[in-house]
């Protein structure tokens, strides 16, 4: 079984979808309530470690945040993932665990895909038995005072933080091909700090 479609997101009430052909995204705001998203940020600051990456393309400060693995088993967390594959109409045994992240003042993650590129460094490590990342959920957990947006550089599409606004999109192209327009760059933080969530889905059943 493959999840390359989420057939509820674009029924979802209060659901804006990006104008753009060259990629499906999708903002909501209000997604999650400030109660969520301050009991998610007191456990990314509990177990937070340096960001790590799969291929940083050899630049240097390529990612400067913090993670948090948000590991199943906590029913707090069950009911976020829960919540987002509900939203989505995606598949919960297709989905990756939940991140959280944490972007301090002059940390930003530079323009990245969330897919992984065949030939690129272990992506038959990454993909072998799960698949490519097909979609991601990404959560804004807070606004910091300046700076944090998410721009997607393809399609000129700058979108701020907003406390509980989630942004979905597909990393595929309609005929089910990667996209390289979903290339997007979280932003340097300016002032205050910047908590989100992310969950990625695969093609196929997630096995770790």
């Amino acid at each position: 079984m493959s999840t390359l479609e989420a057939p509820l997101l674009a029924g979802q009430p209060g659901i804006q979808r990006f104008p753009s052909p060259a990629l499906d995204l999708f903002i909501k705001k209000h997604f999650l309530t400030t109660e969520e998203c301050q009991g998610l940020i007191e456990r990314i600051d509990a177990r937070r470690r340096p960001s790590t990456l799969a291929d940083d393309l050899g630049y240097e400060a390529f990612r400067t945040s913090e993670t948090c693995d948000l590991e199943s088993g906590d029913p707090f967390i069950d009911a976020i993932n829960a919540k987002l594959s509900a939203f989505a109409g995606l598949d919960e045994a297709h989905g990756e665990p939940l991140q959280g992240q944490r972007y301090a003042v002059g940390q930003e993650f530079k323009a990245h895909t969330d897919y992984f590129e065949p030939g690129g460094l272990d992506y038959e490590t990454y993909c072998g038995r799960s698949g490519n990342r097909s979609w991601t959920m990404m959560v804004y957990l807070n606004a910091p005072q300046a700076g944090g947006a998410t721009r997607f550089t393809r399609i000129g599409k700058t979108i701020q933080p907003e406390t509980g606004k989630l942004l979905a999109w597909s990393n595929r192209l309609p005929d089910g091909a990667l996209n390289p327009a979903t290339l997007h760059h979280g932003m340097k933080v300016r002032t205050g700090t910047k908590y989100i969530i992310t969950r990625w889905y695969r093609e196929l059943v997630w096995t770790g």
